[in-house]
């Protein structure tokens, strides 16, 4: 290990569906997602590593904010991932201020203990979606307040808004909001290399192998529209009227430090 490289013992995740892990693995078979991947990279230079993840699915900022946080800080975590705020622009009355003010407390706050922080920019999601066009400038005002906040307290982001390949369909469940676990390695990728973990590089930002993949046009994207919006964004919206959340009833997945195989 050089002088330049940090060691990490103790990683902790904070964050929703995510960082949870959904479209990566199952209820039944177990999640994995973009922390767990992120873990495994980290394990091979960081002999004795322990990981914990604290993210729920359906969770705000302010409730990873108000719930994670605490129990993060009593873990004495040397790295913690955090990264929230998209179920927070889905919602009507979404403020980027307000958002961007809860993320950047936690920051603070696991920065002041002396935490390495990272966290991630949101793509832009009409690019995987046409119906999702009005969210185009929530997005990037949320990206904008993360990065700036990210700036002030030293936290590491892995700017995947900028890169093409992030919005291209094998990396996405076919909800469009979670990705797959192509997607989740990416991300993990992302963080690593936005970390400096020794091995990682920008590969991650390279267009996937094989011609590209592009969302139907015409009457077949309208149709395709329609079944997305029958299957995922209709449900979604019929638990927000019923004050409902997907998160409700479930606790952390890994609310433990606990040992990391490396990956492989």
């Amino acid at each position: 290990m050089s002088s330049t490289e940090q060691r990490f013992l103790r990683y902790v995740a904070l964050g929703d569906s995510q960082t949870e892990g959904v479209g990566d693995g199952d209820d039944t078979v177990g999640l994995r997602g973009f922390a767990d991947r992120l873990a495994e990279r980290l394990a091979p230079h960081n002999p004795g590593l322990r990981y914990a993840n604290l993210a729920v699915r359906g969770r705000l900022a302010r409730h990873v904010h108000e719930e994670q946080l605490a129990p993060a800080l009593a873990l004495r975590p040397d790295l913690a991932t955090v990264v929230a705020g998209v179920n927070d622009l889905l919602r009507p009355g979404f403020d980027p201020d307000e958002v961007a003010g809860h993320l950047e407390a936690v920051f603070a706050a696991l920065t002041a203990q002396g935490v390495r922080v990272a966290t991630v920019t949101f793509p832009d999601v009409a690019r995987m979606s046409p119906l999702a066009r009005p969210l185009s400038p929530r997005v990037a005002a949320l990206n904008e307040r993360v990065l700036r906040a990210a700036r002030r307290h030293g936290v590491a982001v892995a700017e995947t808004a900028h890169h093409p390949v992030v919005t291209d369909p094998r990396l996405w469940s076919p909800d469009r909001l979670h990705a797959a676990p192509l997607g989740h390695d990416r991300i993990a990728a992302a963080l690593a290399h936005a970390l400096a973990v020794p091995g990682s590089d920008d590969s991650w930002t390279r267009p996937l192998p094989g011609p590209p993949v592009s969302l139907p046009t015409g009457w077949r994207g309208a149709a395709g529209e329609l079944r997305w919006a029958a299957s995922f964004a209709g449900p979604w919206v019929g638990r927000r009227l019923r004050g409902r959340s997907s998160g409700d009833g479930r606790t952390a997945k890994r609310p433990r430090l606990l040992p990391v195989r490396a990956a492989g």
